[in-house]
């Protein structure tokens, strides 16, 4: 009994692993979905380039994380696209006393956006998160470490969203 039960798990190991692959080559989006345009977000705030960044990072990550290939937001089959609602930025988290140390203080900074991933043959949305708010910390006079690291985890989360979708 054990040997044939055995055999049936073995037997089904292809079928099984072939339904994960499947599955994560969409990233957890409509089968249909094979390409993406990831729009520039709608800026909010008054950092100019945080946009830039956000969309550099959104479009490389979105496309090569989910498997999706780049397209003109006309021929798309999903748009990724949003607002940054919010850019805090020299929030202290800790300060040093000790003058030989070059950084005196830490920081943080928060970027907050609202976005969508949306299926452009039905036009149903297939994934969206209102004020989703992400931190980066940073050393004094370093902002753009702390942008990165925020906008990287915001893409992450956007990225795992559209994953969710199975």
């Amino acid at each position: 009994m054990r040997r044939s039960g055995g055999s049936l798990l073995l037997s089904l190991v292809p079928f099984l692993a072939a339904g994960c692959v499947y599955g994560f080559a969409g990233g957890g989006l409509p089968p249909h979905v094979k390409s993406v345009a990831v729009l520039p977000f709608d800026n909010e705030t008054a950092a100019p380039t945080l946009q830039t960044e956000l969309y550099d990072q959104m479009r490389k990550d979105v496309e090569s994380r989910l498997g999706l290939h780049e397209a003109a937001e006309s021929k798309a089959d999903a748009l990724v696209k949003g607002v940054i609602t919010k850019y805090e930025t020299d929030i202290p988290i800790a300060y040093s006393a000790d003058p030989s140390q070059s950084n005196s203080a830490q920081r943080k900074l928060q970027i907050t956006i609202d976005v969508d991933i949306v299926d452009q043959s039905t036009g149903r949305t297939i994934w969206s998160q209102k004020s989703l708010m992400r931190d980066g910390s940073y050393s004094e006079r370093d902002e753009a470490s702390g942008r990165k690291e925020a906008i990287q985890k915001i893409v992450n989360d956007v990225v795992a969203g559209a994953q969710s979708q199975w």
